[in-house]
């Protein structure tokens, strides 16, 4: 008699405890039907006028002093090659002179 009564009392927590989960999956299920419902109006329904956000563009800061201290230092790049440049044809002309003598425009010596 004693296993009739161990077999009954098991079906039975477990009947419990399956109708206890079933019951709660099916209340937690109505919920978020509830909830994607209620999310889904107010998609549908939403404005829309909604603000886009900033380009990337417009999200970079404007840094003048960098800038002004770029252009300086390109600036004074660019005098440094073209003073080497003038100093290459002073040398060039110097040599000229120097070794066939008068002017430096000749390029051939008489």
């Amino acid at each position: 008699m004693s296993f009739l009564v161990g077999t009954a009392s098991g079906a039975l927590v477990a009947g419990g405890v399956y109708y206890g989960f079933s019951s709660m999956i099916s209340s937690r299920t109505q919920q978020h039907r509830v909830d994607l419902h209620h999310l889904s109006d107010r998609l549908v329904n939403a404005s829309s006028d909604i603000p886009a956000p900033l380009s990337a563009a417009a999200r970079i800061p404007q840094r003048p002093f960098t800038e002004m201290l770029q252009n300086s230092w390109n600036n004074q790049v660019e005098a440094l090659f073209r003073r080497a440049g003038d100093l290459d044809k002073q040398v060039v002309e110097w040599a000229r002179r120097t070794l066939y003598g008068g002017e430096a425009g000749r390029t051939k010596p008489e």
